[in-house]
């Protein structure tokens, strides 16, 4: 069955019923999660907070590893954010803290829009011409071609009253509809904002900040916990052929496509935090030495048994014994045979 919903087609079938009703039934048991697994969601929102500024702005170009980032922003020094990568980093974060902590209070409104981006571009050097405003000049999405030349992937909404209009039309419809399940709004809030591109840099790891802002908006908090960049990071080149193919119609697209990949990906995302609370319970049993080889596993990724045993004084064929009960549990990795076997957290 084909819905029209904003400006959009939107076929409606028993698969996305399916995602939908998948995605609403671990969000009707999630308040006795939460009151049952305060302490280690707690620990899960550091990880997560790190993977999802680490995943998007790296989805943008930046370089910096996830140890990286969380080094970063251990100890924010802003004197010293003097590259690039350290800039998107910091006001990733800073916005998404926002979003989590005030996500009540943020209204959807032009102006509200306008304050995030200038928040996530607070620290961006080469962005403070153009930061909290609309795009002044044409942005269209182009691709780095192997000779050298740029060739346009998808042209974006003209600067001027063109976005002005876009980005009204899309507010409006947003707030006023009441009859599109919230998580199709989301959906397409998300995909129409990149699509409009309204700012000068910076519409893709908005439009992914403003995914998670709906979402708990309409009551999805668990998202805080678990990373949407970084599902989004491991199927980039899947994102953008998805979003590609559903821009390359407009305006008036079949946005089916895009929609499904978006529950898909909030499905995925689900299994792995129940797997992620599953392996916390794990740890509260562990002994003191598996405690301790699977914290140093954590600060040390590629570390080796031999290291291991030495930096911590334990006998290493006690450490060898306890690295295949760490992988059976679902704790940690082995990479490589051999002399070169390693490990790292999973």
């Amino acid at each position: 069955m084909e819905n029209k919903v904003h400006t959009f087609s939107l076929k409606i079938d028993w698969e996305l019923i399916r995602l939908i009703s998948q995605i609403d039934r671990f969000d009707a048991s999630w308040s006795n999660i939460e009151k049952r697994e305060g302490q280690s969601l707690k620990q899960l929102k550091t990880i997560a907070t790190v993977r999802s500024v680490g995943a998007s702005t790296r989805i943008e170009g930046s370089k910096m590893s996830d140890k990286e980032v969380e080094v970063l922003l251990k100890e924010i020094d802003i004197t010293k954010i003097v590259d690039r990568d350290s800039q998107e980093v910091v006001g990733y974060f800073e916005t998404l803290d926002l979003i989590c902590e005030s996500f009540e209070d943020i209204s959807i409104t032009e102006s509200s829009l306008k304050n995030l981006h200038n928040i996530l571009l607070k620290y961006s050097k080469k962005d403070e011409w153009h930061k909290g405003d609309y795009k002044q000049h044409s942005n269209a999405v182009e691709a780095n071609l192997p000779d050298g030349t740029r060739q346009i992937i998808f042209q974006t909404t003209e600067a001027g009253y063109p976005t002005q209009d876009a980005m009204r039309m899309l507010i409006d419809w947003y707030l006023n509809d009441r009859e599109t399940h919230p998580l199709v709004k989301c959906a397409l809030f998300a995909y129409d904002f990149v699509s409009i591109h309204p700012f000068q840099d910076g519409n893709g790891r908005l439009s992914r900040l403003l995914a998670t802002l709906l979402l708990m908006k309409h009551g999805y908090k668990w998202i805080q916990y678990v990373s949407f960049e970084h599902e989004i990071e491991s199927r980039k080149t899947e994102y953008y052929s998805v979003l590609r193919s559903c821009q390359s119609q407009r305006p008036n697209e079949d946005v089916t496509e895009w929609v499904r990949f978006f529950f898909d990906a909030l499905g995925n995302i689900q299994k792995q935090l129940m797997i992620k609370l599953d392996s916390q319970g794990v740890k509260t049993r562990l002994s003191p030495r598996e405690k301790a080889i699977l914290t140093f596993i954590e600060n040390n990724a590629g570390c080796k048994s031999g290291d291991i045993a030495k930096k911590l004084g334990i006998p290493s064929p006690t450490v060898k014994r306890i690295l295949p009960e760490l992988i059976k549990k679902k704790l940690i990795e082995k990479f490589g045979t051999g002399p070169g076997t390693n490990y790292s957290i999973l």
